[in-house]
């Protein structure tokens, strides 16, 4: 005391501090050191031990014995609220653990995975594990699921081996399962961005803003921010930690036309963090749009069928490409008999046109300062992500792949995919279109104008705003595909106003459609969103510039007769009229 010297004292009484006292209290210190360092296993630790004691005993004693076994755990961590009509309908958070198996008995040339009659076995269910990282609650369930995989896989190499000698040969002889070098990574995911009340606040007030209008039957901000870890240990030597975040901010009206069709207009975004969504107040200006829009719809005049030229936006022709041409060139559709194998034994040939490449990158975060859903460093096989051209130059290159190969493809290329719960196959990423044929968007119009005047059609189509779409892949339903637009005008060649129209649908079949494209603009656009498939809902991203189309063709959208509400809307007795 009484001077600046940092020191550590022990006060104690002078008699009490004998050698065999000191001896004594540093014995203990020393033997206490083990305790203090020693921590509790991870669960990379408890997963891969309990990897290698089930497939050591499967191997030596199980007939017929896998050979290749991998746990995956997708930790699923989700705040989430719901606004409508200026109020909080739900708000909530939910935190899940996902245990995935993939167990494989026979050889890789020919196992359990083997496809029959087109149909993959299912062997996973995705079991909800603890949260808890405690050894033995995790083993106990992680060893049960393996038994019932284990009996499942075998049942089902036994049916495959008897279906081998009554079947004809598959056209595709490839094997069941690409051997690919071991992957360590360890990178936890960063903290979830967390919804706090003043969030809520600007939901409650923006659903208010969308049913500003006397068409908006209803309304609805849903906000969610997730964040997916993922655990992944493989008896090839795998040994992985990854994943990111997700917030999804959406902003929805609904409403009725008199004739009974059922309107909607949107909005969304998507980011990594709440902080990459557009300032509070572009959002309030969306929702006020987004409730004229359907005001706007609801005085619209219903579309008839129609053939003829269209320009499609940056974020409409995004979904068209992903529906017409991403889901046919995922290698695992090349395999089945059951698909109808649009581009199988197209590879080296055109397949767009040559001002066109289209590249799947699951490693871009971002493009063009938004950020990317498909975005991923890892696959659900393993695999690390890298890009890969499809198509260059209009030449269809290769294919998405898994770890089952096909005819001409033995490796994966990191795009094999799933929900948890499902088993895997090749799914689209970040589907980017690159154009050498950019004309500026006044120019592409100017070129839509003059299409029109060419076929002496009475208008031309403009897609701004789209929700989705689906596609037919399999042999036993049509070759065809459907894109959802919620904002088509019609644009005349005499100089008139562009007019808003209503329940449209795209509709056509893929090797046609390519043919007709003439052009594109110089803005690329993305659409975020999460895609359906054989695997389930996996997050992905498109990217494309407008696109000129010489011809694209319309339906009338189905609909119901129900009228509108015969009652008056409610007034606000608080409201200033």
């Amino acid at each position: 005391m009484g001077n600046d010297d940092c020191s550590v004292s022990i006060s104690a009484s002078p008699a009490l501090l004998s050698w065999d006292f000191v001896i004594r209290i540093v014995l203990a210190l020393v033997l206490a050191l083990p305790l203090a360092a020693a921590s509790a296993p991870s669960l990379l630790d408890i997963l891969s031990d309990e990897l290698q004691r089930n497939f050591t005993i499967l191997k030596d004693k199980a007939d017929p014995p896998p050979y290749y076994m991998d746990y995956t755990v997708t930790d699923d961590e989700t705040e989430s609220l719901d606004a409508s009509l200026g109020t909080i309908e739900s708000r909530g958070n939910e935190h899940l653990r996902f245990l995935d198996i993939t167990l494989r008995v026979g050889t890789p040339q020919l196992d359990n995975y083997h496809l029959v009659n087109g149909q993959r076995g299912r062997f996973t269910h995705g079991e909800v594990l603890p949260l808890d990282d405690v050894p033995d609650a995790i083993r106990r369930r992680v060893w049960l699921e393996t038994d019932r995989t284990y009996k499942l896989a075998a049942r089902r190499l036994i049916e495959i081996k008897s279906n081998q000698q009554v079947k004809v040969k598959d056209a595709d002889s490839s094997a069941d399962f690409s051997s690919e070098p071991p992957a360590v990574y360890q990178e936890p995911p960063p903290a979830i961005s967390v919804i706090d009340d003043q969030w809520a606040e600007r939901a409650r007030k923006w659903s208010a803003e969308v049913a500003d209008h006397p068409d908006v039957l209803y309304s609805n901000v849903s906000l969610s921010s997730e964040r997916l870890s993922k655990y992944m240990v493989s008896t090839e030597g795998t040994r992985l930690l990854h994943g990111r975040n997700f917030v999804s901010l959406s902003i929805v009206a609904r409403g009725k036309a008199t004739d009974g069709m059922d309107l909607v207009a949107m909005d969304d975004y998507q980011a990594a963090d709440l902080a990459h969504l557009p300032a509070a107040a572009d959002i309030e200006a969306a929702a006020k749009r987004v409730g004229q829009n359907l005001a706007d719809l609801a005085q619209a005049p219903a579309v008839e069928p129609f053939v003829g030229p269209a320009i499609l936006s940056g974020r409409a022709a995004a979904v068209f490409f992903h529906e017409i041409f991403g889901h046919r060139i995922e290698g695992h559709r090349q395999k089945s008999e059951a698909e109808g194998q649009t581009f199988t034994k197209s590879v080296g040939t055109a397949v767009l046109p040559s001002f066109l490449s289209v590249v799947f990158d699951p490693t871009r975060q971002t493009l063009n300062g938004v950020d990317l859903n498909g975005y991923y460093s890892y696959d659900d096989e393993g695999v690390k992500a890298r890009p890969v051209t499809v198509v260059d130059n209009g030449i269809l290159k290769t294919f998405l792949m898994s770890r089952s190969p096909i005819d001409g493809v033995d490796h994966s290329n990191g795009h094999g995919r799933r929900q948890p719960g499902l088993e895997v196959v090749s799914r689209q990423s970040n589907l980017i279109v690159e154009s050498k044929k950019q004309v500026s968007e006044q120019a592409l119009r100017d070129m839509l104008i003059a299409e029109i005047k060419r076929q002496n059609k009475p208008y031309g189509l403009y897609f701004d705003e789209i929700t989705g779409g689906y596609t037919t892949t399999q042999r036993r339903g049509l070759q065809a595909f459907t894109v959802i637009p919620l904002m088509v005008y019609r644009v005349f060649a005499d100089g008139r106003p562009d007019e808003l129209v209503r329940g449209v649908d795209i509709v056509g079949t893929p090797l046609a459609s390519f043919a007709k494209i003439l052009a594109t603009s110089d803005k690329p656009q993305v659409f975020n969103g999460y895609c359906g498939a054989e695997s389930g809902q996996v997050p992905v991203s498109a990217s494309s510039p407008a696109i000129l189309v010489s011809e694209i063709e319309i339906q009338k959208k189905q609909h119901n007769q129900d009228r509108p509400p015969f009652l008056g809307r409610p007034i606000d007795p608080g409201a200033t009229r």
